[in-house]
């Protein structure tokens, strides 16, 4: 029997950093060595995304329980899985989508079957005394693995704060730094001095889902105003040391009407308003990255928006959803250039990793994302390092689910053979255009 023959497979239900339940499972291998996986969920969701199974029983966890997807790791799928080569990453992800037998997960779940599927690999690594993103390299055939480019939460809106603001998040990106540990005091630098600009102008500064702050500003144009004054107050320059991304999830702001309600602003938006805004807002500001300007199904105005756009990265993710097939067509109509990567919108690690190469061989740039609601697995870190994700977005500098990740990446960065990636993976080389702009 090989050391990396399965022989045992654990489940359970644990709390997410939202309080919600999420599944964990540990998978032991014939050698000894075991791995363990936990699995995110999300707030502002794509209905192309694999499903997320809950009990919807109100007496538990308001209908939020994961028991029954547990139940299945345990079950159906520990059946199909024990005696099977744990390397072997792509048949185990194949045989438990053949197992349930729907296009997104929908009978298992996909918190089930990603959850098996992640401590798999790290269960591989562990027998092969390898760090995590070097069996990641080696999955992807990724021979100089990099630490990514940090996108960090400053601000929140949306979903991830009560819809306090429209957009869902105002983010900073550390266009100068060298290395990835400067270019995350860079952050930290501007995420300390936000807090000064909020509690200057009177606003609160609760924390939202993912650690960032919720100013309740009224307008986008108010909360860009505040990231610069932050910038600054950093001693840093806004679209030289930092730039600025934002993410409308846009999918969250469209109404039955297919017209996008703005209600903080009190508008209301067509879509060639809606790309006529985003642009007036990246004209003004020092913006380098626009993410999901129009909504998951607007496939006939995300080329406009991108050839309006196309000085800067435009990243889609309720677009793609991490779904091969989707990110293909917005590929062949020029739809966005650049897609965000969630492990569980896709619901297998060989289905995520499909997307990662589907979209570099297109010249598409890749973001390595977390969920709002997160565990302290710090799994996507070594994924972004690994399979050359280029940029990561995990969320503020704040709360711990949040900070094993940067801690892993700083982890990572000792080891002398991973370079960074600074910004040579980001979509479109906006620097100069964004640092003219605040000129």
């Amino acid at each position: 029997m090989a050391e990396t023959t399965i022989v045992g497979i654990k489940a359970r239900q644990i709390l997410d950093s939202r309080g919600r339940p999420t599944v964990e499972a540990d998978i032991e291998l014939a050698g000894g060595a075991t791995g363990r996986a936990s699995v995110p969920s999300g707030a502002s969701t794509s209905r192309a995304e694999a499903h997320e199974l809950r009990d919807a029983d109100a007496n538990r966890y308001f209908g939020r329980g994961v028991s029954r997807a547990v139940g299945h790791v345990r079950g159906e799928i520990a059946s199909a899985l024990l005696g099977q080569d744990a390397a072997d990453q792509s048949g185990l992800d194949r045989r438990m989508r053949e197992l349930d037998g729907t296009p997104q997960l929908e009978r298992l779940g996909a918190n089930a079957v990603l959850s098996v599927s992640l401590a798999a690999c790290r269960a591989t690594a562990a027998a092969r005394q390898q760090p995590l993103y070097r069996r990641i390299a080696e999955l992807t055939g990724t021979r100089t693995p990099m630490l990514p480019l940090p996108m960090v939460n400053i601000f929140s809106g949306g979903l991830h704060a009560g819809r306090g603001m429209d957009l869902q998040d105002f983010l900073a990106i550390p266009l100068a730094a060298t290395d990835y540990e400067s270019g995350l005091h860079a952050i930290v630098k501007v995420r300390d001095a936000a807090e000064g600009v909020v509690h200057r102008h009177g606003a609160p500064v609760l924390l939202a889902d993912e650690g960032g702050l919720s100013p309740g500003c009224a307008s986008a144009e108010i909360a860009l105003e505040l990231m610069v004054e932050a910038i600054e107050r950093a001693g840093l320059k806004p679209g030289l040391d930092i730039g600025i991304a934002i993410d409308v999830a846009a999918t969250a702001l469209v109404g039955p009407d297919g017209r996008y309600h703005l209600a903080r602003e009190g508008h209301d938006y067509s879509s060639a308003q809606m790309i006529e805004t985003v642009e007036r807002w990246v004209r003004r500001f020092p913006i380098v990255s626009v993410e999901d300007g129009l909504h998951d199904e607007d496939w006939s105005h995300w080329p406009e928006l991108t050839a309006r756009l196309r000085h800067i990265q435009v990243v889609g993710d309720d677009l793609f959803s991490t779904n091969p097939a989707r990110i293909r067509r917005g590929i062949d109509i020029g739809a966005a250039n650049s897609a965000l990567i969630k492990v569980n919108q896709n619901g297998t690690l060989s289905g995520t990793l499909e997307a990662i190469a589907t979209s570099r061989q297109a010249g598409y740039a890749t973001v390595i994302s977390a969920r709002s609601g997160e565990t302290a697995d710090s799994f996507i870190a070594d994924l972004a390092v690994g399979a050359l994700g280029g940029q990561i977005k995990i969320g503020s500098v704040r709360n711990m689910e949040r900070l094993e990740k940067y801690n892993q990446l700083l982890r990572i960065a000792e080891d002398p053979e991973v370079g960074y990636a600074g910004t040579r993976f980001l979509a479109c080389d906006a620097r100069p255009a964004a640092a003219a702009r605040i000129a």
